[in-house]
């Protein structure tokens, strides 16, 4: 059986539960254990709803535009379209002026999905426990954070002294 004693020169900052990453990667987790359920009895993964959700938002979009909404390569994106237009939901069609364009347009099906997933946001809201005030100003934290975190400023981190490791 492992030693459960606290290692007294353990770093803070290298402790599992102070880590920002973990924290998001364990409610990144719970999150889509909550969604599961919803969304299969759509017959949607989580992976198409999101997909879904931008096409609802404005339809037609190139799969490059979807793609970097998304923050998928196509090489994701491709097949997750394939097997959404295999299920009735959208077509993909190349366009007229450009043939390595391709937009994804939802079909009737697709825009009918809409309806019946416009419970969804509601019970996440609910599972939460938070006020929704909360659960706006939390994704708003969190927005913000992605995009420091995708900030090229921020890409060389051996330049700044709180970000070297220290001997």
């Amino acid at each position: 059986m492992p030693d459960k004693t606290p290692n007294p020169t353990a770093n803070s900052a290298q402790l599992l539960d102070n880590q920002l990453c973990f924290s998001l990667y364990a409610a990144s987790l719970a999150m889509t254990k909550v969604y599961k359920p919803l969304l299969d009895t759509l017959g949607l993964t989580y992976p198409q709803y999101l997909v879904m959700l931008v096409l609802w938002e404005g339809d037609g979009l190139t799969v490059s535009a979807l793609g970097e909404r998304l923050s998928l390569d196509s090489g994701t994106l491709t097949p997750l379209l394939k097997r959404m237009e295999a299920a009735g939901w959208l077509a993909r069609q190349r366009s007229g002026e450009d043939e390595r364009r391709v937009h994804v347009v939802l079909t009737s099906s697709g825009r009918a999905l809409q309806l019946r997933a416009a419970h969804i946001p509601g019970c996440v809201v609910a599972q939460s426990g938070l006020p929704l005030g909360e659960v706006v100003a939390l994704n708003q934290q969190i927005r913000k954070l992605r995009a420091a975190m995708q900030s090229p400023a921020l890409s060389d981190t051996s330049s700044s002294p709180s970000m070297k490791p220290s001997h």
